[in-house]
């Protein structure tokens, strides 16, 4: 978008060259709120937008009404709800796009794991498996995982979701043996449709919540230039996930509604 931005100024032609979304098509999360603009967020889209990196230059174009040449070079042969890819070609070597973007796992779980990054949970880093992986030296991710099963089972569908010991070498909790879990849709159970990273996260802080109510759950640090909005919530691009998460009365249809509804609303949008 900021390069669109340039280019409509300076009257330049962009020429966009196609590429797949390792995340494949599925749509899930909240649109950002109007105000929540920022870094990690531009535009009312949701976390897991759907679209290739073409299709997104064409939707900024028409949502921000820019005055420029746009030129998408499109792919051959992309089939994003097929396997045994789901979106990304099998017969390319994935390389990464950012030094904890080490595998198509990671890409397929980001958008629930980044999440993490707001919060004083570890996401792995300071591991091999940076954005796969989530857990904390303090708390018994055992009970998390058994109250996610008993509170929302549908939730952790179309991947396996396993118990796991990691410690990292840097960042939040280094040096300490962390019990968490990790994300595998590296194997043929996973299913893109039914895989929910978004809501799986959001299950697993709803769980800290229940299990340790006063569990300091979110990092109070200037985030991705923003410095007078909680990082949690600049993520999410709205406060709306924080809320569900800290009601002690909010239960997971409540989030199913409200995130279907966003969802639904962004499908009309993107088609």
């Amino acid at each position: 978008l900021y390069l669109m931005e340039e280019c409509a100024r300076h009257k330049k032609t962009l020429i966009v060259l196609d590429r797949p979304n390792p995340a494949g098509r599925v749509i899930e999360g909240f649109n950002l709120r109007p105000g929540w603009e920022s870094f990690v967020g531009a535009a009312p889209m949701p976390m897991r937008h759907g679209l290739t990196v073409g299709e997104l230059a064409l939707y900024y174009k028409s949502h921000y009404k820019l005055e420029l040449e746009l030129h998408i070079i499109k792919m051959a042969g992309y089939s994003p709800d097929r396997g045994p890819g789901f979106g990304w070609p099998t017969d390319r070597a994935w390389v990464n796009p950012s030094p904890n973007a080490a595998s198509l796992n990671m890409a397929r779980a980001y958008p629930g794991t980044v999440l993490i990054e707001g919060t004083t949970l570890s996401e792995g880093r300071g591991t091999t498996r940076a954005l796969e992986t989530i857990g904390a030296s303090d708390l018994d991710f055992k009970k998390v995982l058994e109250l996610m099963k008993k509170k929302a089972p549908q939730w952790l569908k179309g991947a396996i979701v396993r118990e796991c010991f990691f410690e990292p070498t840097f960042h939040k909790h280094k040096g300490t043996l962390c019990h968490g879990l990790q994300f595998h849709t590296d194997l043929p159970q996973y299913k893109p449709q039914a895989f929910k990273p978004f809501r799986a996260v959001a299950l697993i802080l709803k769980a800290i919540r229940e299990i340790k109510h006063d569990y300091p759950i979110y990092r109070d640090f200037a985030y991705e230039y923003v410095t007078d909005k909680l990082a949690f919530d600049v993520i999410n691009g709205g406060p709306e996930l924080r809320a569900w998460i800290d009601d002690k009365n909010a239960k997971p249809q409540d989030l199913e509604k409200a995130l279907q509804k966003d969802e639904k609303s962004w499908a009309k949008d993107r088609r």
